[in-house]
């Protein structure tokens, strides 16, 4: 098992769920409780990647930065580097391919907290942010934990995304699902299994996980399933 690609997939799963707590949170807030008549176009755009193939997707946000576009070259004139084909690429299009991996289950959390609540709070003089982070927050706890280790899970088994727009840069792109893809190429089937037997109890593990913790919530709601 080739444990430079596990390493990078690893941080690449790290670093993408952490941009998806901070990017999501405000994302889930707003599709939570926004009334705005329009709002299934912006919950459309982020339930996008789950119905978009990963190739396409990955063959749009590869145009889009190419150095030929207008993004490219702005982004080129500034940090004097291009985004495809590099770790920081391949995150930012990690980011946008787990978008709903994270958004739907914070959103689902915070939609389920009663309006009686935040009313409660705000009336004892308490701002949006402070009842946010201090009601909201706390009652969305496992949706929140659930949408993280989703989102961790799903980057860990990426692969047309990876593919397209971070190629099979050794230690800078190639992650565990391409490795696996390279060694049943190259007719090296006990390698490939090794990784891909990770990969499964990996994935095992954390289905568990979330399967656990929702059945927590529900005993915790008073439900008995």
């Amino acid at each position: 098992m080739s444990w430079e690609a596990v390493k990078v997939t690893v941080q690449l799963a790290l670093w993408t769920s952490l941009l998806l707590l901070f990017l999501g949170l405000p994302l889930a807030a707003w599709l939570a409780r926004s009334t705005w008549r329009w709002r299934f176009l912006v919950e459309a755009v982020v339930a996008l990647p789950l119905v978009l193939p990963p190739t396409v997707l990955g063959f749009y946000i590869l145009v889009a930065w190419g150095p030929a576009t207008p993004f490219g070259q702005a982004y080129g004139a500034l940090t004097g580097s291009q985004l495809p084909f590099t770790f920081g690429g391949l995150l930012l299009a990690s980011v946008l391919y787990s978008l709903p991996f994270a958004v739907q289950p914070f959103a689902s959390g915070f939609a389920s907290v009663p309006r009686t609540l935040l009313e409660a709070s705000w009336t004892a003089g308490g701002s949006p942010l402070r009842t946010f982070l201090h009601v909201v927050l706390p009652l969305s706890r496992s949706s929140v934990v659930t949408g993280l280790v989703l989102s961790f899970a799903h980057t860990m088994g990426e692969f047309g995304v990876v593919l397209m727009v971070g190629g099979n840069i050794p230690g800078v792109t190639r992650t565990a699902s391409i490795d696996v893809y390279d060694k049943v190429q190259a007719l090296r089937y006990d390698e490939a299994a090794a990784t891909a037997l990770f990969l499964l109890a990996f994935s095992y593990l954390v289905l568990s996980l979330v399967y656990g913790l929702q059945r927590r919530s529900r005993r915790a709601a008073g439900s008995p399933f």
